[in-house]
C-alpha cells in the first residue's frame, strides 16, 4: 500500500510539474500575442499618419511649385527690364529704377531659395511616408543622409521640445554606391537622428536641474567612409549615451527607457530589421554621460571592371 501511494504521490508531482511548465508556455504564448496585438495596433497607426502625411505633404507642393514658378518666372521679368532701362540715356531717376530693381531681384531670389528649400523638405516627407513597396535601386548615402538628417531636425524643431543642435559633416565624396530601398532607409536615418536629440535633449535637462554652469552644446556628426567593401555611415551624438547595463537590449522589441507613452520599443527594432534586410549591421558604442554613435555598415555595389 505504501509503494501504490508513493507511486501516486511521484505522479502527481510530474503531473503538477508538467502543469506548471504547461502554464507558463500558455503565459508566454498569450503575453508574445498580445505583444503582436500591440505592434499590428501600432502599424496601423503608423500607415495611417504615413497616409495622412503625405496627402498633407501633397497639398503643400502645390503652392510651393507656384511659389517657385513665379519667383523664377518674376526674376527673368526683372533682367528684361533691366535690359531695356540700359538701352534710355542715363540719369538720376533710371539710377533710382535700377537700385529697386536689384532689390526686388534680390528679394526674389531668397524667396526661390527658401521655396526650394521647402520643396525639398515636402520630397523628403513624401519619399519618408511612403511603406514598404519601393524596389532596391543604386543609391549615394552622402545625399540621402544629408537629405533625411534635415527632415529630422525640421521634424525635431516643430516639435514640443525644440533644442538647438549644431551639426558637423565628415562625408567621404569618393564613396561607391549602395542598393538601398530609399524610402525604408529614410526610416533608418530619421529614426537614429530623433534618438540623438532625445539623448541630447535630456543631458540639458539633466545639466538644467544642477546648480553647475555648463557650456554644453549639443552636436550631431555625421560621417561616412569606405571599409574594403563595405561603406560606413556613423550618426553620433554627444547627449547623455547609454547605460552600459541596457546597452545590449535596446534593439530588443517592446524594449523602452522613455517614460509613459512617449516611447513604444520599436523604433530602434524596426531600424535594425530594415537594415538587416539591406544586408547590412548596426553597431552601437556609447559611454554613458558623454556619447552614443549609432554605426551603419552597407555592402557597396561592385565596381564594373
Amino acid at each position: 500500500m505504501d509503494k501504490v501511494q508513493e507511486e501516486w504521490s511521484e505522479k502527481n508531482k510530474e503531473l503538477k510539474r508538467l502543469l506548471a511548465a504547461r502554464t507558463l508556455e500558455l503565459e508566454k504564448s498569450l503575453k508574445d500575442y498580445q505583444e503582436l496585438q500591440k505592434q499590428l495596433l501600432l502599424q496601423e497607426k503608423l500607415a495611417s499618419l504615413g497616409q495622412l502625411s503625405a496627402g498633407i505633404a501633397h497639398e503643400i507642393k502645390n503652392p510651393i511649385n507656384f511659389i517657385n514658378n513665379f519667383s523664377e518666372l518674376s526674376i527673368e521679368y526683372v533682367e528684361e527690364i533691366e535690359e531695356e532701362l540700359q538701352k534710355l540715356a542715363q540719369n538720376d531717376t533710371l539710377a533710382d529704377i535700377d537700385n529697386l530693381l536689384q532689390d526686388i531681384k534680390a528679394n526674389l531670389e531668397k524667396i526661390l531659395q527658401h521655396g526650394k528649400r521647402a520643396d525639398g523638405i515636402v520630397k523628403s516627407m513624401l519619399m519618408h511616408s511612403r511603406g514598404g513597396q519601393g524596389e532596391f535601386s543604386p543609391a549615394n548615402i552622402n545625399s540621402l543622409l544629408q537629405e533625411f538628417v534635415n527632415l529630422a531636425f525640421h521634424g525635431m524643431r516643430a516639435g514640443k521640445h525644440p533644442i538647438n543642435v549644431s551639426f558637423e559633416w565628415e562625408l567621404d565624396q569618393n564613396l561607391g554606391q549602395v542598393s538601398l530601398i530609399a524610402e525604408d532607409f529614410s526610416r533608418v536615418i530619421v529614426n537614429l537622428c530623433n534618438n540623438a536629440f532625445d539623448a541630447m535633449r535630456a543631458k540639458l535637462d539633466l545639466l538644467a536641474n544642477t546648480d553647475a554652469k555648463h557650456d554644453y552644446q549639443p552636436r550631431l556628426l555625421i560621417k561616412t567612409k569606405q571599409k574594403g567593401n563595405q561603406l560606413i555611415a556613423q550618426i553620433e551624438d554627444n547627449g547623455a549615451g547609454i547605460p552600459e547595463p541596457i546597452l545590449n537590449k535596446i534593439l530588443e522589441p517592446f524594449f523602452t527607457t522613455k517614460k509613459g507613452k512617449e516611447g513604444t520599443g520599436l523604433g530602434l527594432s524596426i531600424t535594425h530589421d530594415i537594415i538587416k534586410a539591406h544586408k547590412g549591421s548596426l553597431a552601437i558604442i556609447s559611454q554613458e554621460g558623454d556619447f552614443t554613435r549609432f554605426e551603419i555598415s552597407l555592402p557597396l555595389i561592385p565596381a564594373k571592371s
